[in-house]
């Protein structure tokens, strides 16, 4: 895609990420009028966080991660309210993704997601029973009513074959499995949705271009980028800016001067995986199993097994093993990153924050100086007759995990994805981390209703909404929904090709 440049944009987004490609493309969706501009620092559009190798590739829907119902309550129970809450945001995704095939705003959805089933497994009578009380609070509500469970290794083996060979008969297993999982690139759809908003007027995507300069201008944002190459730069005013560039975004919150980024750290952490592909074991292995975390892993280090399919060919991932770093991003982030993000302000947050979070440091130093033998140990819970001949270790991107003042001894890495507002609504950040990407739509309808509520407005307006999320506006968690869900659910699964 060439770089294209408008004069005097309505909106800037910074980031070609999955967060700024959604957000672009529902605005110019709601307003036609409005011209947008999205200004990406690296060469490549979404080859950050949202890159097919930097992430799982799990729709997060709330099927398979163990870590969105941590613990049973005292009668026995595990509450599910969370995963809930989640699988209907993650719908609101397949439906605007739906909507994009169909309308031909963007084509050929299998580049971008595929159906695979989701697996939670865990082993040891402790676990086995927290399984069996997930499974009985999530299969009672109509979202996760297909889903299944069993200790029974015939049957566990037939749905994840890699899972029961070569495991100790002594030990109990559990699993529960759902078909409706998905599998995918969240950067094959950001570039085809930037794709379809550069080719709309008043829509511009400039990569290659780095913004160097956030300055407030009356009601809006002198926004200053320079191009990589040449060292040309170019300003523009804007009325809103969106802030979506993964780990360079603190800095440029902190660019800005936002009064409401005051006290705001981060603290990157780089990622692994173990990738697989050897095709006569990747077909034995057609899911995402997620499992518990190890003890001494932070939560957002969940260990999984991991069907992907990138460019249209299958692999396995297992992982993630985290790494120390100190850059910010991937691509074009510097070992200085950290130190220099380090402010009067946010100081005193950083080192509360460290001196609590020992076992975190001394875990990421665990991490880094591991083996491959280290490693396998652990890819061996999930497939116990792996070897290491098999595997690669690849990079995974780095992410930073924004810390608040707040946070207080709660720890470093935490699931939450949360969007950080001006006072005058003139520019909007993207913090936290899973379930992130899968939830976009959500995210960026709420980002759109604080900065734009004028396009929620009216009966055209609100016809409009539902024409592009067929759900919106109505509560899908309700039984008195459920047949109406399942009604548009297989209408988007149709048009994504996932039925």
């Amino acid at each position: 895609m060439n770089s294209t440049h408008i004069e005097n944009p309505d909106v800037v987004l910074i980031g070609s990420g999955v967060m700024s490609a959604n957000l672009g493309a529902l605005l110019k969706c709601l307003d036609p009028k409005l011209r947008i501009q999205v200004y990406e620092a690296a060469d490549e559009l979404a080859y950050e966080s949202s890159n097919g190798w930097n992430n799982a590739g799990t729709g997060h829907a709330g099927i398979c991660e163990l870590s969105y119902t941590p613990n049973r309550e005292p009668d026995g129970t595990v509450k599910v309210q969370k995963v809930i809450d989640i699988f209907q945001e993650f719908e609101q995704s397949l439906q605007f993704w739906a909507h994009a095939v169909a309308s031909g705003m963007i084509d050929q959805p299998k580049e971008f997601i595929n159906p695979v089933q989701h697996m939670s497994f865990v082993h040891g009578k402790e676990q086995v029973e927290f399984l069996r009380a997930r499974h009985a609070g999530m299969s009672a509500h109509h979202f996760f009513a297909p889903m299944e469970f069993s200790t029974d290794r015939a049957k566990i083996g037939a749905w994840a074959p890699l899972l029961t060979e070569g495991r100790d008969p002594a030990v109990p297993i559990a699993a529960t499995k759902m078909a409706g999982g998905t599998d995918v690139n969240f950067g094959v759809v950001s570039r085809k949705l930037l794709g379809w908003l550069a080719s709309q007027e008043g829509g511009a995507v400039a990569a290659g271009n780095k913004v160097v300069g956030l300055r407030r201008a009356g009601a809006g944002w002198d926004v200053t980028a320079r191009e990589t190459k040449t060292g040309a730069e170019r300003t523009v005013r804007a009325k809103f800016v969106f802030v979506g560039a993964g780990g360079g975004s603190l800095p440029l919150l902190q660019l800005a001067g936002l009064p409401e980024a005051k006290g705001l750290g981060g603290f990157p952490i780089g990622g692994n995986w173990l990738v697989c592909d050897d095709p006569a074991i990747v077909a034995k292995h057609q899911a995402k199993v997620y499992g518990q975390a190890l003890d001494a892993a932070p939560t957002m280090a969940v260990p999984h097994l991991d069907t992907r399919i990138l460019d249209g060919k299958k692999t396995l991932l297992f992982g993630p093993f985290a790494a120390w770093t100190t850059r910010f991003l991937h691509r074009t982030g510097s070992w200085t990153d950290l130190i220099r993000s380090v402010k009067p302000h946010n100081l005193g947050t950083l080192l509360k924050i460290g001196a609590t979070n020992i076992p975190l440091v001394r875990y990421l130093v665990q991490q880094g100086t591991q083996s491959m033998a280290d490693r396998m140990k652990v890819l061996h819970i999930f497939y116990p007759n792996a070897h290491a001949k098999d595997w690669k270790l690849v990079d995974g991107g780095i992410r930073v995990q924004a810390i608040k003042r707040t946070d207080g001894e709660a720890g470093i890495v935490h699931y939450g994805t949360e969007v950080l507002t001006s006072a005058d609504r003139s520019m909007a950040a993207l913090l936290g981390a899973s379930p992130g990407a899968s939830v976009c739509v959500n995210i960026t309808l709420e980002v759109i209703k604080t900065s734009f509520p004028q396009l929620f407005v009216g009966e055209a307006a609100q016809k409009r909404l539902k024409e592009l999320i067929p759900t919106y506006g109505e509560d899908m968690r309700l039984a008195a929904n459920a047949a109406r869900f399942a009604e548009l659910q297989q209408r988007a699964r149709l048009a994504l090709r996932l039925a």
